[in-house]
C-alpha cells in the first residue's frame, strides 16, 4: 500500500466490519486482541487509560472526558467508533486525527501479523490506535467500548477508572434481551479494585452493577445519585445533561486515583477542578472534533443532525425536535414553517419502536445507505405511512438530501438522523456542496 486511500480500501475490503455486515463481524472473545497486543509488544501497557461503555452517550462522554484532560495540559489519546466521514476520526491525540502516513505504515509493517491473526476491522483498528498512542507517548487515553463490554476487544486494558453511561435495549441478539442481561455484559469492563462510575441507573441494573463491583472490590459511584451538576457545554442536545453529569463525576473519581495524581504532579499541572472542567465542556467540539450530536449545520432553514440510532437514544432527540418545532409554529404560524425529517435506519435496530416515536406532524424523506445492514428505504417508508405520516422514499441519500433542501423554506426545520451512517453520508454530501 502506497496511499492512505489504498490503506482504507484494504481495511474495508479485507476485514470483517460490523458497520458493513453486523453481528457476523463481532468476535465474541479477547483471543485476537491479546494476540495483536502481544505481537505489538503490548502498547496498551505504555499509557494510562479510562474505559467508557454504555448503550448511548459513550461517544459524547468520551469526548467530554478527553476535552477536560486536554484542558488540564495532558497529551490525550481518544479512541472511538464509528467514524462519520473519515476513518481517521476514530483515533485522535489532543483532537488531531491519526496521521495518514501512520495508517499506511502500520498496515504495511504488520501485514504478515494481520494475515496470521485474521482480526476483525474493529480489532485491528483498536490495535492501531493503541500502537499509535504508545508510539506518540500519550499521557492517558480515553477508550470507548465498541460493543457490549465483557467480550469487546478493548477490554484488554486495565484503566484507572471505568465508566458505564447507561443501559438500553440495543444489540439484543448479542448482549441479551433484558436490561439486566445487557448490564451484565457491560459490567464486564469493571476490573479488580478499579473505581467504576455508572451514569444512569434503574431498578433492573443497579443490583447487577453493585454485585459485580463488590465481587471485584471496585469502588462504585452512581452519578445520578449525586447532586446534579449544571455546567455550560458546547453540546446542545437536551440529553447531554446526563453525559455532562456522568463525565463530571468520572473526572472527580479519576482525580482521586493515586496514579493520576502522580501524573499531574510529575507534569506540574493543576487538579481537575470545576472551572477547568466547565471551560473544557464549553469548548469540547473545538478541542476534540466531535460531530453529529445535535449539531446545527445551517441556520436558514435550520438544519440539525444527530447520531441517535435506537429508541433509547432517539426518544429525547425527537422530544427536543418537537418542542423546537412548536416554538417555530408559535413564532411564524403553522402554515409558514414545516418540520422535515431525512432519515434511514439499520435493519437490526428496534425500528418499529422508533417509528412509534416519530413526530406525527412532519414530512418524511426516507433513505438508506449502501450498507448491507441498512433497512431498504421503501420498507421503512411503508412503516412510516402505516402510522399515518407523509413521506417519500429515496434509495440514494444524496437525492433525498437535495430534495429536502429544494422543498424547504427559510423558516423550516430539517432534521437528519436515524443512523450514524446516514449522518456521516449527509455530512460528506453537504461538505461537497459548499
Amino acid at each position: 500500500m502506497n496511499t492512505y486511500a489504498q490503506a482504507i480500501e484494504y481495511l474495508n475490503s479485507s476485514l470483517p466490519a460490523f458497520h458493513h455486515i453486523g453481528a457476523e463481524a463481532f468476535n465474541a472473545g479477547l483471543s485476537n486482541a491479546r494476540a495483536l497486543m502481544s505481537a505489538l509488544d503490548n502498547p496498551q501497557e505504555k499509557f494510562l487509560s479510562v474505559h467508557v461503555a454504555g448503550t448511548n452517550g459513550k461517544g459524547s462522554t468520551s469526548h467530554l472526558m478527553a476535552a477536560a484532560l486536554q484542558q488540564a495540559g495532558l497529551k490525550v489519546g481518544l479512541y472511538t467508533s464509528p467514524h462519520l466521514v473519515d476513518f481517521a476520526e476514530r483515533i485522535r491525540i489532543n483532537g488531531k486525527t491519526i496521521d495518514e502516513t501512520y495508517v499506511v505504515d502500520f498496515l504495511n509493517d504488520n501485514r504478515k501479523m494481520i494475515e496470521d491473526i485474521n482480526p476483525s476491522f474493529f480489532e485491528l483498528t483498536m490495535a492501531m490506535a493503541f500502537a499509535y498512542f504508545a508510539d506518540s507517548k500519550v499521557d492517558i487515553a480515553v477508550v470507548e467500548v465498541g460493543l457490549g463490554g465483557r467480550l469487546d476487544s478493548t477490554n484488554i486494558i486495565t484503566p484507572l477508572v471505568s465508566v458505564i453511561t447507561n443501559i438500553g435495549l440495543d444489540h439484543t441478539e448479542l448482549l441479551g434481551s433484558t436490561l439486566a442481561e445487557i448490564a451484565a455484559e457491560k459490567a464486564g469492563i469493571i476490573k479488580q479494585e478499579v473505581p467504576v462510575v455508572i451514569g444512569q441507573s434503574d431498578e433492573q441494573t443497579t443490583g447487577v452493577f453493585t454485585a459485580r463491583a463488590r465481587e471485584l472490590s471496585a469502588p462504585i459511584l452512581f452519578a445520578d445519585h449525586q447532586p446534579e451538576v449544571v455546567l455550560e457545554c458546547q453540546l446542545k442536545g437536551d440529553y447531554q445533561k446526563h453525559n455532562i453529569n456522568t463525565t463530571y463525576y468520572a473526572l472527580k473519581t479519576l482525580s482521586e486515583v493515586e496514579r493520576f495524581k502522580q501524573l499531574l504532579l510529575a507534569r506540574c499541572l493543576k487538579p481537575l477542578d470545576k472551572p477547568l472542567v466547565e471551560d473544557a465542556f464549553k469548548h469540547v467540539v473545538d478541542l476534540t472534533g466531535l460531530r453529529g450530536r445535535w449539531e446545527v449545520l445551517r441556520q436558514q432553514p435550520l438544519m440539525i443532525c444527530d447520531t441517535g440510532h435506537n429508541s433509547h437514544g432517539l426518544r429525547p432527540v425527537f422530544g427536543q425536535l418537537e418542542r423546537l418545532y412548536e416554538q417555530r409554529v408559535k413564532e411564524f404560524g403553522k402554515g409558514a414553517c414545516r418540520l422535515r425529517i431525512l432519515m434511514g435506519m439499520m435493519s437490526d435496530k428496534d425500528v418499529d419502536v422508533v417509528v412509534d416515536l416519530l413526530p406525527r406532524d412532519a414530512v418524511y424523506y426516507i433513505t438508506q445507505t449502501d450498507s448491507p445492514r441498512a433497512m431498504k428505504a421503501d420498507e421503512l417508508l411503508q412503516r412510516v405511512k402505516n402510522r399515518g405520516m407523509k413521506g417519500r422514499g429515496f434509495e440514494n441519500l444524496s437525492e433525498g438530501l437535495s430534495q429536502v433542501l429544494t422543498d424547504s423554506c427559510t423558516n423550516d426545520i430539517i432534521f437528519i438522523g436515524g443512523s450514524n451512517y446516514i449522518v456521516g453520508k449527509a455530512l460528506h454530501f453537504l461538505s461537497a456542496m459548499q
